[in-house]
């Protein structure tokens, strides 16, 4: 990992004098705490620095790509998962594409009658759908949605590395989190690229000072 000027200054300061806050960092450089928040999580992520609560940085060494690794492998799904947005298999294309810029959101996962998982729509499925079609409002979703056994999806025990790896492996940006059941699979929440972004993050920012 190359290092930019700051971070190497940043570096340096933290081997002289640590353990030294982030704000005290940010002094000497004539800088605000915010403006090194990033370099500081890069840091942790990487290795070179570790912190400790009411302590300050420290300079760690560089930690092997495993240890970072070894960091990451215990982050499960289940406790970065955000709350999932759900159609009926009945509703038209119209208000599956309304619903998706309401919630903001890639992605709508759609249930049966029986609430269980039963196909998914992604904003191209609806892009094409919608292109040069006047009678969006007559078309069910499920005409359209990819269905099972095509759905890939996690559960809430499975680690972020193997969510993510799935995402990258299928080329989308979100899946959904289920629990099985004898009756198929019930929708508890997603886990999007955000979620695993603002997870693996989330390693150095727990020790912000």
């Amino acid at each position: 990992m190359e290092l930019n000027k700051r971070q190497t200054e940043i570096l340096e300061i933290v081997k002289m004098d640590g353990p030294i806050t982030g704000e005290q960092i940010a002094e000497r450089l004539n800088l605000v705490r915010a403006t090194i928040r990033p370099d500081l999580a890069i840091l942790t992520m990487a290795g070179y620095l570790d912190a400790r609560p009411r302590v300050g940085y420290f300079y760690s060494g560089k930690k092997t790509v495993q240890s970072v690794a070894d960091s990451m492998i215990g982050m499960k799904v289940g406790d970065f998962q955000s709350i999932p947005v759900v159609v009926a298999d009945t509703v038209s294309v119209y208000d599956a594409i309304c619903q998706m810029f309401l919630e903001d959101v890639g992605t709508l996962f759609v249930i049966d009658k029986s609430s269980n998982l039963s196909g998914v729509l992604s904003r191209k499925d609806l892009l094409r759908t919608s292109l040069g079609n006047n009678e969006l409002e007559k078309i069910p979703v499920h005409v359209i949605m990819t269905r099972m056994p095509n759905i890939t999806y996690c559960k809430k025990q499975d680690t972020l590395l193997y969510a993510a790896q799935k995402m990258i492996d299928q080329q989308i940006d979100s899946l959904p989190v289920v629990i099985e059941k004898e009756e198929g699979l019930e929708v508890v929440g997603r886990i999007t690229k955000t979620n695993i972004t603002a997870a693996f993050l989330s390693l150095a920012e727990d020790h912000e000072l």
